[in-house]
């Protein structure tokens, strides 16, 4: 199978791939490379298809870390290949030959490196997650293992943009609610409906911190049912489940 990922300028110096839904094995709904064991798509499917992304990088299956996404802050630093799959949204490590993987269908995947300390980090970033923190962690769980704020270059990946976020007031009130200047992240909309910028919020978020570099690969997950999975179209055209896309950067 030929996979298809986008990667960026920023990471040159790192094996990544912010990977498409081009290539795999999964039919259906789900045609092409779903890497979401949670999906109701075949296991076996699955986990070829996480294979053949861990062939991709040159290592074996086993070396494709990911975790169990919850929306949260929680970062996980890895020294060794993970032995469960504990619940948090961010990893990182220093450690050659692990590749850590995330996985998203709208919300942001989000790799990082730091090319003079050699540290990698990958964060799962939907609102929520972005709103509670989880990048800032990722920073600093990043530094915890050597890494300096200024040397990391970070990189947001394909997903929902603006234009196809539709939110209601509740969702601005929340947003804003501790950070009221994130009011411009949100365009109006019909009714009482906004548009929401997730990657400018998290971009702002990243420049906030104080890193070397940080951009949006641009594409969205939304508008390109050919290329992304997403979790919003899925639901929009009735549908019983979706893919997950996988987004890896490894040492």
């Amino acid at each position: 199978m030929t996979l298809a990922p986008l990667t960026s300028d920023l990471l040159a110096d790192v094996p990544h791939g912010f990977f498409t839904r081009i290539g795999g094995s999964s039919t259906g709904i789900y045609g092409g490379l779903n890497c979401g064991r949670g999906s109701d798509d075949s296991p076996q499917a699955v986990q070829n298809n996480r294979s053949a992304v861990a062939d991709f990088f040159g290592r074996p299956s086993d070396h494709l870390q990911s975790v169990h996404q919850i929306h949260s802050p929680q970062v996980q630093i890895l020294t060794a290949p993970l032995t469960d799959t504990p619940k948090a949204d961010a990893m990182v490590t220093a450690t050659a030959g692990l590749i850590l993987g995330v996985l998203t269908a709208d919300c942001q995947p989000v790799l990082f490196h730091d090319a003079r300390a050699g540290v990698i980090g990958a964060a799962h970033a939907g609102h929520r997650g972005a709103k509670l923190g989880v990048l800032q962690n990722t920073l600093a769980a990043m530094e915890d293992l050597g890494a300096q704020r200024q040397d990391i270059c970070a990189v947001i990946g394909p997903c929902i943009s603006q234009k196809a976020y539709e939110v209601g007031p509740e969702f601005l009130e929340d947003i804003c609610h501790d950070a009221p200047e994130a009011l411009r992240f949100f365009a109006q909309g019909k009714a009482d409906r906004y548009q929401f910028d997730l990657p400018s919020y998290s971009l702002d978020q990243l420049r906030t911190a104080g890193i070397k570099q940080a951009a949006w690969t641009g594409q969205c997950t939304y508008s390109a049912p050919n290329q992304f999975y997403s979790y919003r179209r899925s639901r929009h055209d009735n549908q019983p489940d979706y893919g997950r896309l996988i987004s890896c950067i490894c040492l």
